[in-house]
């Protein structure tokens, strides 16, 4: 004896006869009431407030001379690819640039010891802008993103992988970065160091 092959079934659904069927008694014929929304269970969506300055998903508070957070690893990369900050910025952009270095920054840099010493001198050259932290704690990179989502006019200039997805949620705030011996930038199409796609 071999198997018998009969066909699944699917989709089968139990058949029901129509409300306007007249093999249905009056009793029977029950119609589907329409729920009403109760106003009490009405729920209200909050989305955060968009800054003015987004216009779709172009930031319209980017524009030379461009401000530029700086990072503590930043730093740190740019005296291991022997970059100079400020010149290397101004070849990535063709535009002037004030690097901005925060408190938090700062105190990290001095926390490293005396193998980062450089990268401290670099830090409290004239050409950075100092930022006055006024949070508790010495954590650099939620100053820097606290910074940027009230603030839409910097740019972040930073090689850590936990910071950039951070940022990348926020929109508008382009990301510099060290790769091949040079600075790029994410995020800013009319730069020069900005990846083609």
């Amino acid at each position: 004896m071999g198997k018998d092959k009969r066909t699944k079934k699917f989709a089968q659904v139990k058949r029901l006869l129509s409300l306007k069927d007249s093999r249905l008694k009056a009793k029977d014929r029950v119609k589907k009431r329409k729920r009403k929304a109760n106003p009490e269970n009405i729920s209200v969506r909050e989305l955060p407030q968009s800054s003015s300055a987004m216009y779709f998903s172009y930031n319209t508070q980017l524009g030379p001379p461009f401000h530029i957070i700086v990072d503590t690893n930043f730093i740190n990369f740019s005296i291991k690819n022997k970059l100079d900050v400020v010149t290397s910025m101004m070849d990535c952009l063709y535009a002037k640039c004030i690097p901005y270095i925060t408190d938090c920054v700062m105190a990290e840099l001095e926390k490293l010891g005396r193998k980062y010493r450089v990268a401290l001198k670099i830090a409290k050259d004239s050409r950075f802008q100092h930022l006055t932290c006024l949070h508790k704690g010495t954590y650099a990179d939620d100053c820097i993103v606290r910074r940027v989502t009230e603030n839409k006019c910097y740019i972040v200039a930073t090689n850590d992988k936990d910071l950039k997805k951070r940022i990348r949620k926020i929109p508008g705030v382009p990301i510099m970065y060290i790769a091949q011996h040079r600075y790029s930038i994410e995020r800013l199409p009319d730069a020069y160091g900005a990846p083609k796609v």
